[in-house]
């Protein structure tokens, strides 16, 4: 027997639709890339979304189209957020972090129609023009006077295109399960993969936040995410902060931790979410200022784990430290660290262990251990395992990649995390080790294999390994340990140059250490455990 209700489709427009009719007042504030700082309502922000999907329409964007986006967290982009999904295309948000052949596959592989650019990334999209797609049309985040020169060809204003059109627009009931967002990983193995999330996966992620987060996600709030637009939504905040009709704060792209005080003080923001490194930069301007900005009593931090010695420190200025947990193929929230009663009443000692840990699942998010046979492991607070997860915004495989789809479930439909963790009787979650020799530094993963693959081209690299080793600001730093051909040491300066040139900047090791040989396993492996017994504090005893 079903039930006697009616079914109405979930799409992401009818959250911004609910915050212009019920938080119509409610603001975005934004540092712009052109030097000022933009208010607007989300009742003006709805308007001008309906504007810019009326300008899609007219320039031809149908229904599943992808239409990228290279910018930093500011208004224009979540305007588009909105306008790309809600018309019911695809919006391909990428992450300008990644290398140039990076950047050129996924344009391609994701087959965009259009792509808007933020002024600081003109130059690199000039750059790459004759790589990608001959079709492509370009769209400059700015207003006339601000437009650039540039050799992009019949590159449109994005201001002007907005001014032509009506702020009037219906948005169409889509079928929940259409694909609304495109957000690729960082290509820690192989070529970056792609996570294409729908409507009805994107909205109930929403829901799941505001849920886990209940304290900061509320009409009441004013929340700057300092984690990118660009990167995995946000974390979702530009659909969960504005269905709870919180504030948001976007603080374009001056990240250091002068220019975030500055902002966070004036804005008054209460919650702020970011990867460790930024937190970093932010707590040594709070120490300078001797106070944190007004308002500020909320941190989420998430990408990697923070050093207890920061959060003791935050949690001393009265900022209220969160964990979360989560990736790419899941939205990207999968765990968070929400203290609530008996947690409350723990003494400072049991608070930081407990803030240390990436807390429980959120709603929506199943987790299960298993050992090196596939049996599951228990609960119990002890017992480790290999994470997998499944759940209504969790992948069932990548875009349009059979090869890396294949590998990623389970024979029971679950995804594997590549983390190997345990979760406690209360159901609370320690991240303990990371598979398959994966980096984390600053919140994103670097393959240990991709930078020794590049290195091993050199004609110089005879045999060659990367791990690990510890950094006080990035967590952790790629290390490159290389056996020289016929004693030929290449020199330092010039082989990190050498793999620069194929490499992200922060995939680029910070050191090379010249051995005679490598270590090996019984069956013929090179030894990363020895290695980073030996290794694993070089990059702080070498500083």
């Amino acid at each position: 027997m079903l039930g006697n209700m009616m079914k109405r489709q979930l799409n992401t427009h009818d959250i911004l639709t609910y915050a212009a009719d019920v938080y119509g007042d409610r603001t975005i504030t934004s540092a712009r890339v052109e030097g000022d700082v933009h208010r607007a309502t989300y009742r003006e922000t709805a308007a001008r979304s309906k504007q810019l999907a009326n300008a899609l329409v007219r320039l031809g964007i149908q229904t599943s189209d992808r239409v990228a986006t290279l910018a930093w967290n500011g208004y224009r982009h979540f305007e588009l957020y909105y306008a790309i999904t809600g018309m019911g295309a695809v919006c391909h948000t990428i992450n300008p972090r990644l290398s140039e052949e990076q950047l050129i596959y996924i344009i391609n592989h994701a087959e965009d129609r259009m792509v808007f650019i933020d002024l600081t990334f003109v130059s690199l999209v000039e750059d790459l023009r004759d790589k990608l797609p001959a079709d492509l049309t370009f769209v400059i985040m700015t207003d006339a006077a601000h437009m650039p020169q540039t050799s992009l060809p019949n590159a449109l204003c994005y201001e002007d295109l907005i001014a032509a059109e009506e702020a009037s627009f219906d948005w169409p009931e889509l079928d929940e399960d259409l694909a609304c967002v495109l957000c690729y990983t960082s290509g820690t193995t192989g070529n970056p993969k792609g996570a294409l999330y729908s409507h009805r996966s994107t909205v109930l992620h929403s829901f799941s936040a505001a849920v886990g987060f209940p304290n900061v996600l509320n009409a009441g709030s004013t929340i700057l995410p300092v984690v990118p637009l660009f990167h995995v939504n946000a974390w979702g905040l530009p659909f969960s902060a504005p269905m709870a009709g919180a504030n948001l704060v976007f603080p374009g792209r001056d990240l250091d931790g002068p220019s975030l005080f500055k902002l966070m003080d004036a804005t008054e923001t209460v919650s702020s979410w970011g990867v460790p490194t930024v937190w970093l930069g932010l707590l040594h301007e709070i120490q300078k200022q001797g106070r944190a900005p007004k308002g500020l009593s909320h941190a989420v931090i998430g990408g990697s784990a923070a050093p207890r010695s920061t959060i003791e420190a935050l949690e001393g200025f009265g900022v209220d430290v969160c964990h979360a947990w989560g990736m790419t193929e899941m939205s990207p929230l999968g765990s968070h660290g929400q203290m609530f009663a008996p947690e409350a009443d723990m003494s400072l000692e049991e608070k930081l262990d407990f803030k240390g840990t990436q807390g429980r699942r959120m709603f929506g998010v199943e987790m299960k251990l298993v050992d090196e046979n596939g049996a599951r492991v228990p609960h119990d607070g002890q017992s480790v395992g290999e994470l997998f997860v499944r759940g209504n915004a969790v992948i069932s495989s990548y875009f349009n990649d059979a090869d890396a789809s294949a590998g990623a479930l389970d024979s029971e439909g679950w995804l594997s995390t590549g983390d190997v963790a345990r979760i406690d009787g209360n159901g609370v979650m320690t991240i303990t080790d990371r598979a398959k020799d994966l980096i984390k530094s600053g919140g994103e993963w670097i393959s240990s294999i991709d930078v020794e693959h590049m290195a091993s081209t050199h004609p110089q690299i005879a045999e060659c390994a990367v791990i690990g080793a510890y950094h006080e600001k990035w967590d952790e730093r790629p290390l490159l340990i290389a056996v020289a051909k016929d004693g030929d040491t290449p020199d330092k300066a010039a082989l990190l140059d050498f793999l620069s040139g194929g490499l992200a900047k922060w995939q680029v090791p910070d050191d090379i250490v010249f051995v005679d040989a490598l270590p090996m396993t019984a069956t013929g492996k090179i030894s990363k455990l020895s290695l980073r017994a030996q290794y694993k504090d070089h990059l702080t005893t070498q500083a």
